[in-house]
């Protein structure tokens, strides 16, 4: 059966999302040069030699008008080239192999990401960004890295997830209390108010797996709180040149969700990557 990486990357007019699909794609060349991914986009992409397939967006681009670029995430299952897909947002980096991630995956239909770690390789306190999840007995469920295999449990999944998107604020309207419901679409609250309806939450997490899990780089996931809310003011970032990543004193491995949109032109990725893969 065939397995892949897939992202949705649609840029802003500030932010250029399929550049960070492009670096993501070279981490993998780097850790996991084997491994397949593809880029779902109607955007301009500069190096297309990095990706398995160039996807176009699917019946239309529910997110013209949107600032978050979430509406179009539920099409990934029908997108996908793959019989296995391992979703991913496009501010991440792969930093070793993850052939145990796969192994362990194909145990499930459908799995979520439930923990998320700081750089210091602790599990993340995230109550902070989690309120609507605490306040209304949500499913923790992080869909920045999720797995999926075409079944008919995870086309179910991705069908009622397309109608929570498309009704968003019905579905928050009778799924969260009013103070604590999002002002905008996101897609981590409606996949968790879809495990609720389906109540398959233990069918698609394992709290007592230390992996898939990513790192996870916004202030308050690392304890921090107070000063400044960008992480790259407040901890050094150092890449070598075989592309061994430290933060502060700490070795990073797994995933990096670095989250902060200038942080490819605040650090020497790009090079590093370009310059290692020769591209």
């Amino acid at each position: 059966m065939s397995k892949g990486i897939l992202v949705l990357a649609q840029n802003l007019s500030e932010v250029n999302y399929v550049k960070q699909a492009e670096v993501l794609a070279m981490s993998l060349k780097v850790t996991n040069p084997e491994t397949k991914i593809s880029i779902v986009t109607n955007d301009k992409v500069e190096f297309k030699n990095l990706f398995d397939k160039i996807i176009e967006i699917p019946w239309n681009d529910d997110a013209q008008f949107s600032d978050w670029k979430v509406e179009n995430r539920w099409k990934l299952y029908h997108a996908s080239p793959y019989d296995k897909t391992i979703v991913m947002d496009t501010d991440m980096l792969i930093l070793q192999d993850i052939t145990t991630w796969w192994k362990f995956l194909e145990n499930y239909k459908l799995f979520f990401t439930s923990s998320v770690l700081t750089y210091r390789g602790e599990i993340a306190d995230t109550q902070y960004y989690r309120k609507a999840f605490i306040a209304n007995n949500l499913p923790n469920l992080f869909a920045g890295f999720h797995y999926f295999e075409k079944s008919n449990m995870s086309l179910e999944f991705y069908k009622l997830l397309e109608l929570v998107v498309q009704n968003w604020q019905a579905f928050y309207e009778k799924f969260l209390e009013g103070v604590t419901r999002p002002k905008h679409v996101s897609i981590d609250v409606c996949a968790s108010i879809v495990a609720l309806i389906l109540d398959c939450t233990n069918d698609i997490t394992n709290a007592k797996a230390s992996f898939p899990t990513f790192t996870h780089m916004k202030k308050y996931c690392q304890g921090w709180v107070d000063g400044s809310d960008n992480w790259q003011d407040r901890v050094g970032f150092y890449m070598s040149r075989d592309c061994d990543i430290k933060i502060g004193n700490y070795n990073q491995t797994g995933i990096l969700h670095y989250t902060e949109n200038d942080f490819l032109e605040k650090s020497p990725v790009i090079e590093r990557y370009r310059n290692y893969l020769n591209v």
